[in-house]
Order: C-alpha cells, then structure tokens, then sequence
C-alpha cells in the first residue's frame, strides 16, 4: 500500500513565492524574440475548446442630448475593410467570451483551456482550488472537473449565504464546497495544502499545478499525437492523484489559452498583424492580462494590453506580472527553445486604476443603472465589479485615442445574482 506522497515545491517557484527570483530569469521577454514558427510550436497542443473562436461586435458610442448612449454591431466590418470603413462616431471592439458555455465562459475557460488537457493526461482523481464565495473560477473548474469524471474540492471565503444563488449554487452542484473563515483564506497555500492532505488520505499524492506542467513539459515533445490520454483504471485501486491549482487559475499553464486567443484574433480576417490596438481587460488575479500581453509579445504585435486593477494595488500587481512570466519561461523552454535567452527589466501590461477606486467587491451607486443601461442598449451583460470598469475604460479610450479599442469580455456574468442577492436595494431602485 502506498502512502501520501507530498510532491516538493519547483525551487524556483518556491523562490518566487519569497520575492527572490533567480537571476537567470529577471525581467521580461524583448520584443526581439518574436518568433511565429515558436509559438505555433509552443501551442501546438491538446485544447479543451476545440477551437479559439469568439464572436466580436462593434460597440458604437453616440452622443445624445441625455447623455452617451450605446449601439452594437454584432456584424462589424472586420479584416482588410477596418482600414477603409469610414467612422461617423467613435466605438470599441467587444470579445464575446462570455457566450462560449451556459456555465463555464470568459477568461475562465481560456484559462482552463490548456489546463484541462494536462489533468487528463495525468490522470488526475481531484482538484483542490479556492474562490470567494461568488468565484466564477470555483464553479468553471467544478462543471469542467465534472464532465471529465473528476471530483473537485472548492474552498470558498466566507460563509455560506442563506440562499444559494449564481456561481455559488453552481459550485454547490458540481463540486465539494467547504466554506472557509476569512482568516484561515488569507494564507491561501497552507490553507490549500492542508485541504489537499485531508482529501488524498493514506494513499495517493499530492502535487502543485505548475509543477505538473513544468515536469510534464521537460519530458514531451509540445505536439498533439504526444498526448495520449492515461487511463484512470490502471492507478492502484483507491489511489489518489490530487493537484492543487491556485486562485483563479492563477498558474504559467492558463497563459497558453490566453495566447492562444492573442493568435486568433491576429489573423488577417480579424484585427491582422498591423494595426496598432489596445486590449482591455479587468483584472482580478491579472493571470489574463499577463497571458494577453504575452502573446502579444511574442508575436511581435503592435498591441497594448491595458488593464484595470481591481484587487490589489500595483506594486502587487506587477510581482503577479514578474512570477507568472518567471514560472511560464520555467515550465516551457523545452517546447520554446530560446524563448529565455534575453530578458530585461520592463512589465508588458499596463496596470491601470479604475475610474472610481474602491475596496474589492464594493458598489458604487448608479453602477446597477449603468449596467442595466448598456444591457439594454446592447444585448451585452457586464457586471459592477468586474466587466463594467473594462467596459467604462474601452469608451473614454475609444473617445480620446484614434487607436482601436478591443475590450476581453471576462464573462462572469451569473455573479449578478449574487450581487443582486447583496445588494438588494440598489437593484429595487432600478425597478420602473
């Protein structure tokens, strides 16, 4: 019988987790290593979406004598006729992530994309993560975990709503929710940890997501007829195989879907390879706008990936930046050969305050009416605490700069049950 195996940290990981990141990896990619033979070989993969298409519409801004009102295009003039369309008012782009599944869209399922793939080739029994009580993250991997025949384990912050509604009734119908004081949260690796110990029992082991990828990458080839699916019924009978993933996939691996996208929406009959854009997007964890920018990057696209920080402060924003960019030249040199022979000090997203600062998860009043405004003028559902702050900067951009504007729609649209659950009188106000 074998007994729990408690896999060791990467040590450059473990290195990054105490602020001091090996020499050999400080800094960033230059924009000299752009290389479209390496990253069609870095993504030449297994996916869990069996393609990266996504429906984009054009968001028209016109000025009225009550103020600025919304028209959308869900046929917009793409490709080669961008350049030649005449603009009678200023608009933004929209990237519709947020139609891709009833329960699982947005940036979540971009970052699960190349995610999913690796727990199957490992035959990974169940997954340990963590959200706040409304996490869109906790619910994509619990409905995704689910249809592949894994048990997943959700620690969710805070404690259990009297009534369960979106994301987190979601969560209690896919998965294994444990609710979890907010000061055990706040030191989520240990909190993680030992959850994990608790679920994989006396016999089984345990491993971290990054160091799953990294061990994995050393050892394939990055090709598709490399990943043959194990098969789960020649483990010993009972034997775990626990992997922990990090809030809001927060891991080097979801930066590979969101490159992915990067690629896609360069094609020639989307935006192109030429024209200058910015990409808009909010940031909770910020593991998107670092996969966006990345991608970009590599391409060697005339692309600025803005983002509006929401949950945390710059300083920690850009240490997210720096460790995920760390982590992600660690794990994949052997599929990308070069990819971290010149790096510099310099952060490849533009980490922006929202309009209107506030604690994380707080309302502003008027901001259930901007939503219900631009739902109804749209067809589009953004949410007060996420989406809106992207949505607000892609307009004041689109109305200051000639550059195009493309706004990532993060999807997490079921979180507005809750909200409306938490904030009940903001939404009875908004009643006609």
């Amino acid at each position: 019988m074998l007994g729990v195996q408690m896999l060791p940290r990467n040590s450059v990981i473990s290195a990054l987790k105490s602020g001091s990141p090996p020499n050999t990896f400080q800094g960033l990619l230059k924009c000299s290593l752009v290389n479209d033979e390496l990253v069609s070989k870095l993504l030449d993969r297994r996916w869990s979406l069996s393609c990266p298409d996504a429906k984009i519409h054009q968001i028209m801004i016109l000025n009225q004598k009550e103020g600025i009102s919304f028209q959308n295009i869900t046929r917009p003039c793409l490709g080669e006729g961008m350049k030649s369309e005449r603009q009678l008012y200023p608009s933004f782009y929209v990237v519709r992530d947020d139609l891709f599944h009833p329960l699982v869209n947005g940036n979540k399922a971009r970052k699960l994309d190349a995610l999913l793939p690796l727990l199957e080739v490992n035959a990974i029994t169940d997954v340990v993560t963590c959200g706040g009580c409304q996490s869109a993250h906790a619910a994509a991997v619990a409905v995704s975990c689910a249809e592949r025949g894994i048990k997943s384990h959700l620690l969710l912050r805070g404690e259990e709503p009297e009534t369960l509604t979106g994301y987190n009734l979601v969560c209690k119908l896919f998965g294994n929710v444990v609710y979890v004081p907010r000061s055990i949260y706040a030191k989520r690796e240990q909190m993680l940890a030992k959850h994990a110990e608790s679920v994989v029992g006396t016999n089984g082991s345990i491993i971290w997501l990054n160091d799953v990828t990294e061990v994995y990458s050393q050892n394939h080839v990055c090709r598709q007829d490399k990943f043959s699916q194990a098969d789960p019924v020649t483990l010993a009978e009972n034997f775990k195989k626990v992997v922990i993933i990090n809030e809001g996939a927060g891991d080097a691996v979801a930066l590979l879907g969101m490159m992915r996208l990067i690629k896609y929406l360069s094609e020639k009959h989307l935006f192109g390879k030429k024209q200058a854009l910015k990409i808009i997007v909010d940031a909770g964890t910020g593991t998107t706008a670092v996969g966006l920018a990345l991608g970009a990057l590599s391409l060697g696209l005339p692309w600025e990936v803005c983002a509006v920080m929401l949950a945390d402060k710059i300083d920690g924003y850009k240490r997210k930046e720096q460790n995920l960019i760390t982590q992600f030249l660690t794990s994949y040199t052997s599929c990308a050969v070069g990819l971290n022979r010149c790096v510099e000090n310099a952060g490849i997203v533009q980490w922006l305050e929202r309009s209107s600062p506030r604690r994380f998860g707080k309302i502003l009043k008027g901001e259930v009416e901007e939503c219900q405004k631009v739902a109804q003028q749209t067809g589009i559902l953004v949410d007060p605490i996420y989406t809106l702050a992207a949505w607000d900067l892609a307009a004041n951009l689109s109305l200051e700069e000639d550059t195009k504007v493309v706004m990532l729609h993060t999807g997490g649209t079921l979180g507005m049950f809750g909200i409306a659950q938490r904030y009940k009188s903001y939404f009875q106000e908004g009643v006609e």
